[in-house]
């Protein structure tokens, strides 16, 4: 009986199975503002439960009386979906629930927390607790929505970083296990849903219990672990530096950011070789590159900019230092926008005023494939800087040949050339979001900051990159309409976006 019910949702329009899902999930702000005794808010949420659990029982009924035919790659379709339509229904509580406010300003705040970006129109205080605890949990469900479609949808499709194992023709490595390949994707996206959610709620858990025992209270740590699982980088109190637990905190956020950077930390992300080691992984050595030498940097330059001054060395300071600009440097690199409480520390040590430029280039390069990060991903940052020490080489050895192996080989050569046409493609949709909000009244330097917060889906990034921040909330209507599909771009990637318009996915 139960499989049978079972392979009848599945065989629902993925839109309708996540309808459900968002209408369940108001049940848990309904509660918590129910407890609270702040009725204002959980009203909403309750009756909001009811009235899109009702439409989505009726809209599958009416559904389940006309199976579908082949999905083929329609489930690419569905993502876009996702992210624009399925906000509308999210947004109805969260606008009831908030005084003075309209639809559209609602309907943004839900883009922009389940596509990850974290950015937000309204300061801390003006939202009560029940509201920070939807946008978290909308949030924390955006980031295992992709986490599941990354390797369910577009690993067989070849989109999202994976085509960079594929471009190497016949010879190219399986992506899936076998038979997996072959299977609908309903099926793959129930499979790799039951696979990696007791991973990503485990890991949220432990994340909340430390935080709870670090000092924190209760809702304040259970938000910084949705987020910090999600990347989103959503907080109650304005960043994990407003967080009584303080550096111990941080220092355990920053170990659980660790799983945004590579996908073998995922169950079924990919498996490694009997032979090779995780220290091996290309993300992962890529990643504590970057993690290393941004605090390194920072901190010789103070040596370097006052070269004639006598300067301080005592170990406090340049222990905030340094751990300011890693953990900060870890957070932006998995697009969460976490900035450490002793960030200021670290960037008065370095005398730079707002050192805008390497936090937005952390961004742009972003995590791992197939995890809950934006940006580039690390692996075609990877392949391109391999390229370009392959190219130098020849320069010096023009007869030599690389070792390395098949996969290494087909990653410098064809995997750095997909990477490059996708890096190109990021850049160009900068260039087109900036042209865009220009022509509606937005000047160059914001215009490019907050594109690239948005494609990167890295909505803090706004407040730190600037020499004033910039609020998201003092943009007009227009701008935010063009920076909302924007943060839908990055976070379904350009390449899945055009590949939407290939006559192929509309093909039996």
């Amino acid at each position: 009986m139960l499989q049978r019910i079972g392979r009848q949702i599945q065989e629902l329009p993925l839109i309708l199975i996540e309808m459900g899902i968002g209408a369940v999930a108001m049940l848990l702000p309904a509660l918590h503002g129910f407890f609270l005794r702040d009725y204002d808010a959980a009203r909403p949420f309750l009756y909001s439960l009811i009235l899109f659990g009702v439409l989505t029982a009726l809209l599958a009924l009416a559904t389940g009386a006309n199976p579908r035919g082949p999905q083929g790659r329609s489930q690419l379709l569905a993502m876009l979906a996702t992210f624009t339509l399925l906000p509308v229904m999210l947004a109805v509580p969260f606008n009831e629930a908030v005084p003075d406010t309209g639809f559209f300003n609602s309907w943004w705040e839900m883009v922009s927390a389940l596509t990850t970006t974290g950015a937000s129109l309204y300061a801390p205080e003006r939202l009560p607790a029940t509201l920070h605890l939807w946008r978290a949990e909308v949030a924390w469900l955006g980031g295992f929505f992709m986490l599941v479609m990354a390797i369910a949808v577009l690993a067989p499709l070849r989109l999202g970083g994976f085509e960079m194992f594929v471009s190497g023709g016949a010879s190219s490595a399986p992506l899936l296990a076998a038979g997996e390949d072959s299977a609908e994707p309903g099926e793959r996206i129930v499979h790799y849903t039951l696979k990696l959610l007791p991973a990503y709620l485990g890991l949220t858990a432990l994340l909340w219990l430390a935080l709870l025992v670090a000092g924190d209270p209760p809702l304040i740590a259970l938000i910084h672990a949705m987020s910090t699982l999600s990347t989103s980088g959503i907080s109650p109190v304005g960043g994990v530096g407003g967080a009584p637990s303080g550096i111990v905190g941080e220092m355990l956020i920053f170990l659980f950011l660790i799983p945004a950077l590579s996908r073998r930390l995922w169950p079924g992300g990919g498996e490694l070789r009997a032979s090779a080691r995780l220290i091996d992984d290309p993300e992962l050595r890529l990643a504590a590159a970057l993690v290393a030498l941004v605090p390194v940097v920072l901190f010789l330059r103070h040596w370097i900019a006052a070269l004639e001054v006598q300067t301080p060395t005592a170990l406090g300071p340049i222990v905030k230092s340094l751990w300011g600009g890693a953990f900060t440097s870890l957070s932006f690199l998995t697009t969460t926008g976490f900035e450490g409480s002793t960030w200021d520390d670290a960037r008065n040590w370095s005398g730079l005023g707002t050192p805008g430029l390497v936090l937005a280039g952390l961004a742009i390069t972003g995590g791992g494939i197939a995890t809950t990060a934006g940006g580039v991903r690390l692996l075609r940052v990877y392949a391109l800087l391999r390229h370009g020490e392959r190219e130098l080489d020849k320069l010096i050895h023009p007869t030599s040949i690389a070792g390395g192996g098949d996969m290494a080989r087909r990653l410098r050569r064809e995997g750095a050339y997909i990477a490059w046409i996708f890096f190109m493609l990021f850049a160009l949709s900068i260039a087109v979001v900036m042209m865009a909000v220009s022509f509606v009244g937005l000047p160059f330097e914001p215009a490019t900051i907050l594109s690239i917060a948005a494609l990167s889906n890295t909505g803090p990034l706004a407040s730190v990159a600037a020499d004033t921040p910039l609020q998201w909330a003092e943009l007009s209507e227009a701008t935010r309409a063009i920076l909302a599909m924007a943060m839908v771009v990055g976070r379904l990637e350009t390449l899945a976006i055009i590949a939407l318009f290939n006559p192929e996915l509309w093909r039996a």
